[in-house]
């Protein structure tokens, strides 16, 4: 069964990282960035901050597991908890981005509030509650 890795990427500004994806014929969504564990990734942690390097071009800090959840793919989704001080979303590698038929990928910074990530559709919608309800118990921030 293949095991996908997401990083909650909180900026030093206690914005969080998402991935706005835009496709013909839906409406926008957004998404937790990263992607699939490789065989010739050492652990889930090492295919996390692979896909941060490829999506982004940025160097994170990997705080903590927050949540896992099966997709409707049968696949197994880990969500780290992680901090991230540089990118820079030109210098992106990953092979999506080569991609004509995949739509656009836009990097956005929200805030870290629960309001801002009600006002976003992230998606899988299971993840927008978990983030919610961290933030509510004050969980989730900036480091200092």
């Amino acid at each position: 069964m293949k095991q996908r890795v997401r990083a909650i990427l909180i900026t030093p500004d206690n914005t969080l990282l998402l991935m706005r994806r835009v496709r013909a014929g839906i409406a926008p969504y957004w998404v937790i960035i990263g992607g699939g564990v490789e065989d010739t990734d050492a652990s889930r942690e090492d295919a996390l901050l692979r896909e941060v390097r490829e999506e982004i071009a940025g160097e994170a800090e990997i705080t903590r597991l927050l949540h896992q959840l099966e997709n409707a793919q049968g696949e197994t989704e880990y969500f780290y908890l992680a901090h991230i001080g540089k990118w820079n979303f030109d210098d992106r590698t990953g092979p999506e981005f080569q991609r004509d038929d995949r739509g656009e990928y836009l990097l956005d910074e929200i805030p870290l509030t629960t309001e801002a990530l009600a006002s976003v559709n992230l998606l899988p919608e299971e993840i927008s509650n978990v983030l919610r309800e961290a933030l509510e118990r004050g969980e989730l921030h900036a480091t200092v």
